[in-house]
């Protein structure tokens, strides 16, 4: 079991060929989801190889090496920055197993901190079903490991049962939270239709975690929507209503969860259903940090992301937000770069340029 705040190693295993500036951000990110699980990092290994360790990922020499490290810094939970398959993960467990380490990937990260900000019950059921998906493989290794031991050549072992035991168990759960996601999703459905009648139309809010989606939702319609300086502080969709003066009429506008880099494909299939309002809005307010240091790397990872939804087509708006944490913008590059996505200046914070947002989404939608 974890303290409440682990002391953690994390470890980046990276082509030789990968730019400095990449490596950086990826180990900054993983440092960041850390901290905001509530872990301390004690240290940060960026390791460079042409191909992973087939058995381990980072290396027999090199896990030993972290090992040692772990031990005389008194570290509780060894993260690595990818994405394992089972029997990496499970032979580095077994390494560290009486020097009780837990040992993460980067989809186990973003799972706990999911679990811990889950407030709604259509978060919760996404994540337990992404938890299965990730999971199911890893029990199944604990499995034959448990064959192997006790059941020896030619036999039918305790482990075999165990394993279809536990594939049963995991179909079955499965197939119940699938359907109860696709209640809440067919009520979801029915509120987008009876307002298609009422003739609502949608803007849905998107960006990477932390930059400033909540906020905005907040600055423009008093929503009241939770808000923290964190990764993932908000996993629900929230669904409020703006009056635009341009148009003399009201639309909907949803919030929901933040995107990062290497979203892993099954996040992005358990968070489905609450992607919806994303799926149908007729336009799109994708939300940037302009203080970010990465900016540009992470419009380019959101823009995926709604490629992979299927929106990559939507009519955008590029709102650069956090206008107040900057001296100096450059606005009229920007401008030009991003000018088909029409790009507004906002500070949500200060409530600096939200008037002139209001015009654009008014022109636009």
């Amino acid at each position: 079991m974890l303290s409440s705040k682990p002391r953690a190693i994390l470890i980046d295993v990276i082509p030789p060929w990968m730019d400095n500036k990449v490596a950086e951000r990826r180990i900054y990110e993983l440092d960041n989801l850390t901290k905001t699980y509530g872990g301390i990092v004690v240290v940060k290994i960026v390791q460079r190889r042409a191909l992973p360790d087939y058995k381990t990922y980072v290396g027999s020499g090199k896990l030993d090496e972290v090992i040692a490290l772990a031990k005389a810094e008194k570290v509780e939970l060894i993260v690595v920055n990818n994405i394992l398959k089972p029997h990496q993960i499970f032979n580095i467990e077994k390494k560290v197993e009486r020097d009780h380490i837990a040992v993460w990937d980067r989809i186990d990260m973003i799972l706990k901190i999911f679990q811990k900000h889950a407030t709604t019950i259509e978060a919760k059921l996404q994540i337990r079903l992404a938890g299965i998906r990730h999971m199911g493989p890893r029990i199944f290794r604990m499995g034959l490991e448990l064959s192997q031991q006790a059941g020896g050549i030619g036999t039918r072992g305790l482990g075999e049962t165990n394993i279809e035991i536990m594939k049963r168990h995991l179909a079955e759960q499965e197939r119940s939270i699938k359907n109860q996601l696709e209640k809440i999703s067919n009520t979801r459905h029915t509120h987008r239709t009876r307002r298609d009648r009422l003739g609502l139309k949608t803007a849905s809010i998107v960006g990477y975690t932390n930059a400033g989606k909540s906020s905005l939702l907040n600055a423009l319609t008093r929503k009241g929507a939770y808000v923290a300086d964190e990764l993932f502080a908000t996993l629900d969709t929230r669904v409020a209503k703006l009056w635009l003066p341009e148009l003399q009429k009201q639309i909907l506008l949803s919030d929901t969860i933040g995107f990062i880099q290497d979203l892993p494909p099954q996040l992005i299939d358990a968070f489905r259903s609450t992607l919806e309002e994303t799926i149908d809005a007729e336009l799109i307010l994708h939300v940037i940090d302009v203080s970010d240091p990465f900016m540009h790397e992470k419009i380019e990872e959101v823009e995926k992301i709604l490629t992979q939804l299927g929106v990559g087509e939507t009519p955008k708006v590029y709102v650069f937000n956090k206008t107040d944490l900057k001296k100096k913008i450059p606005k009229a590059a920007l401008k030009k770069r991003y000018k088909a996505m029409t790009p507004v200046f906002v500070s949500s914070i200060k409530s600096l340029g939200l008037e002139e947002l209001k015009k654009v989404i008014a022109s636009r939608i």
